[in-house]
């Protein structure tokens, strides 16, 4: 399977990065930036999303999502999880019975990453995975690993570079038992890369790149989806934060939605 390979090219060049003195004490590293040795809140993060895509020919798609982030530990594993779930409303002309304000269930997906000071001691990055459930997700079970890291600016807020937070994910769709084959779209098997770059526009304010969409590769047929996606977040006090985003395809020969708009209400406790 190709994307075995690929998982553990990622892990080393990671690895590769310079970001810890042999004593123990941070370096200035690549960019400036250094692998943060704790990516993980403390706080829990509950998140209320809305999303606007068109998806070509007339259709459009309205998703309102609940995102709850939960602190995990697990004697020295430390880690995240994360819940969403949602309720879309897709209508255009391929939508004869849609309208935009009639709602349906739509993906419900647990997400879970962490990692021990026992393993790999000296990269710092996270390994996990994800399950979106069949309910709402056309009846399909999906599932799959990821790996990832972030990379803290040495100057926090004040330099422009925030961070660089590389993700890949690999999720693999297969339907569940008792679901018609027939009734079923193809299953879901995809690449997903997201190559975060976060900059500081004041000490408060950022422009994030590729953190909600990332650029996706087709493995079931082939086909590449690339889009610009840029996210403006903006945190008013710690407990409180607010962000607009917008994406738009530029290579899609592998078919998601041609632009997006989005914004979500970030609270911490």
């Amino acid at each position: 399977m190709k994307i075995l390979p690929s998982f553990f090219c990622l892990l080393l060049c990671l690895s590769a990065f310079p970001s810890w003195a042999d004593d123990g004490k941070p370096t200035n590293g690549f960019l400036g930036l250094q692998s943060d040795p704790n990516p993980f809140s403390s706080q829990h993060i509950l998140e209320f999303w809305g999303y606007h895509d068109y998806q070509g020919s007339g259709d459009y798609s309205n998703t309102l999502r609940l995102r709850y982030y939960q602190p995990a530990a697990l004697d020295n594993w430390r880690g995240t999880l994360r819940l969403d779930t949602s309720y879309v409303a897709n209508y255009g002309p391929s939508e004869i019975n849609q309208t935009s304000g009639s709602y349906s269930a739509g993906n419900t997906m647990l997400t879970v990453w962490g990692n021990h000071p026992g393993f790999l001691e000296n990269w710092g990055g996270t390994l996990g995975g994800r399950i979106i459930f069949p309910f709402g997700n056309n009846g399909q079970w999906t599932l799959g690993p990821q790996v990832g890291q972030v990379f803290q600016s040495v100057e926090g807020s004040h330099a422009l570079l925030n961070d660089f937070s590389p993700l890949m994910r690999y999720l693999y769709g297969f339907a569940a038992s008792g679901t018609p084959l027939s009734n079923q779209p193809p299953p879901l098997r995809r690449l997903g890369l997201y190559p975060t770059l976060g900059f500081n526009i004041t000490p408060n304010t950022q422009i994030r790149l590729w953190d909600e969409n990332g650029v996706y590769y087709n493995t079931a047929g082939g086909g590449w989806f690339v889009p610009i996606d840029a996210m403006v977040t903006h945190r008013f006090n710690k407990d409180f934060l607010i962000a607009i985003g917008a994406s738009k395809q530029v290579v899609q020969t592998y078919q998601e939605y041609n632009w997006s708009v989005y914004g979500k209400f970030s609270f911490n406790f």
